[in-house]
């Protein structure tokens, strides 16, 4: 899959938060992931209370699901990420597993949003993606 990231001078720069402001995509299948949260295999809950090692987490499971569907996290074009209400200050953490799963110059779009709960109550974190494979 190519794309490539664009960074309008008219707009923050986006990249010392591990995200673009603009990403055009060419290929053949759309992949769309469901919210990934820090569940491990069994179904518990990795990091209760530890936002950093949810996000971690939660980023490991959206390369488990790319892997699956054929492709990598390099295929991911688009992120939408859901931060229960409490921890919006920790935004850091959210940065810094961006910049550690997307590395490089061609980092996905992605809209960080507040929410006052997600599907269990001890999930801190969600994230749905949108990759686009050859």
């Amino acid at each position: 899959m190519s794309h490539s990231s664009i960074h309008p001078a008219e707009l923050f720069d986006a990249r010392r938060s591990g995200f673009a402001q603009v990403v055009v995509a060419e290929g053949k299948r759309t992949v769309y992931l469901s919210g990934q949260v820090a569940w491990g295999p069994e179904r518990t809950i990795v990091g209760v209370g530890d936002f950093a090692a949810q996000v971690d987490e939660a980023f490991k499971n959206v390369g488990h699901a790319m892997r699956t569907a054929g492709g990598s996290l390099a295929d991911i074009v688009s992120l939408r990420i859901y931060i229960v209400q409490a921890h919006m200050a920790e935004n850091a953490a959210v940065r810094d597993g961006l910049l550690k799963y997307f590395p490089g110059e061609n980092p996905p779009a992605s809209t960080w949003i507040g929410v006052a709960g997600l599907a269990h109550p001890d999930f801190l974190i969600e994230i749905e993606a949108i990759a686009v494979l050859e």
